[in-house]
């Protein structure tokens, strides 16, 4: 078969999505979205968010744009990497009655969970446990301490990874869990590329660990890559884009309402980072909205990789696990721990 000349090829990208009936929804939500927050905002937005508070107003308020911006351009990077490749996860998904009911119950475990996290924090003193720990990517006033960190990470690794892999283990072979590989020669090359691009842009963002030397990079980027890997790449991995990802294609049919769905999501998992604020009903959109607008993309290109390659590795290795959460937050986790 011929390859596609560009004309069809950019016909085939824009009929998956800005002119998918979903894509011209979600397009929508996203200008609505910009447009709530100008209204609330009223030119400063109130987060405790150090690494980004410098920028002005409109930067910030552009931030997830550009972000969305560089998520589909690397769509059609890993689209080109694996032109050639043929997935279909919905095929590795039960019959769509059980999937359903999978889907559902996963999803209220995990909402259930997120709220025990919510709890659990303060409990111990500590702030509410989420998919982030305080001070991720953005920073905050008053770090973390070691043990929260910790606790966070067990919590997460458990609650989010650990239980649902071994529940859905019992049934299902890793194969149908988006856990092994059919190209790993070309998954490794995904891997590279993308993650040669996420770390160029991450640090175009988040310079701080240029500034570490030799000595302060190896103590502080192997902690900051386990702390991270447990704590949110895992569970990521295991709750979204092992299980849920190939029940959604199954239930929809559809490559990019799956997709949209991965990234509402992964965005879902993220409602109370450490730098929301929930004191008013203004502050609570603002940091809704923000929360909404910061990690579909992202759950999005996680879900497209997963799509396209059918390994959830990928994306951990590829967009997660190094870029951001060694390239960005090393830093933060040497200070904590005091390697810096």
């Amino acid at each position: 078969m011929s390859e596609p000349t560009p004309q069809r090829f950019l016909a085939r990208v824009a009929r998956a999505t800005f002119l998918h009936p979903a894509g011209l929804v979600a397009l929508g939500l996203w200008i609505a979205a910009h447009v709530a927050v100008l209204a609330l905002a009223g030119g400063y937005l109130p987060f405790d968010r150090p690494a980004v508070a410098q920028l002005p107003f409109a930067v910030q308020v552009a931030v997830p744009t550009i972000g969305m911006v560089e998520v589909l351009l690397l769509m059609l990077v890993v689209y080109g990497l694996t032109r050639r490749r043929v997935v279909d996860i919905a095929a590795r998904a039960p019959d769509r009655r059980r999937a359903g009911w999978e889907v559902g119950l996963l999803l209220t475990y995990a909402m259930l969970a997120q709220v025990g996290g919510w709890l659990l924090g303060p409990a111990l003193g500590y702030r509410p446990f989420s998919f982030h720990v305080a001070g991720t990517l953005f920073g905050c006033s008053v770090p973390a301490t070691p043990g929260e960190i910790w606790t966070w990470m067990t919590y997460n690794f458990v609650a989010f990874a650990l239980l649902p892999y071994l529940w859905f283990r019992r049934r299902y072979s890793r194969e149908s869990l988006n856990l092994t590989s059919s190209a790993p020669r070309n998954d490794l090359l995904v891997i590279l590329v993308v993650l040669a691009i996420e770390t160029a842009f991450e640090l175009s963002a988040f310079p701080g660990i240029l500034s570490l030397s030799p000595r302060e990079l190896a103590a502080a980027a192997p902690l900051a890559f386990v702390i991270f890997f447990l704590g949110t790449v895992l569970p990521t991995m295991v709750l979204i884009y092992a299980i849920l990802l190939p029940r959604y294609l199954k239930l929809t049919g559809s490559p990019t309402v799956t997709v949209l769905l991965g990234g509402l999501t992964y965005a879902a998992m993220h409602l109370v980072e450490g730098w929301s604020l929930f004191d008013t009903a203004r502050d609570t959109a603002l940091s809704l909205l923000f929360v909404a607008l910061g990690y579909v993309g992202p759950g999005m290109i996680k879900s497209f990789i997963t799509l396209r390659t059918g390994n959830a590795w990928v994306h951990a290795l590829g967009y997660h696990a190094v870029a951001p959460h060694v390239v960005a937050d090393a830093p933060m986790i040497g200070k904590v721990f005091g390697v810096l």
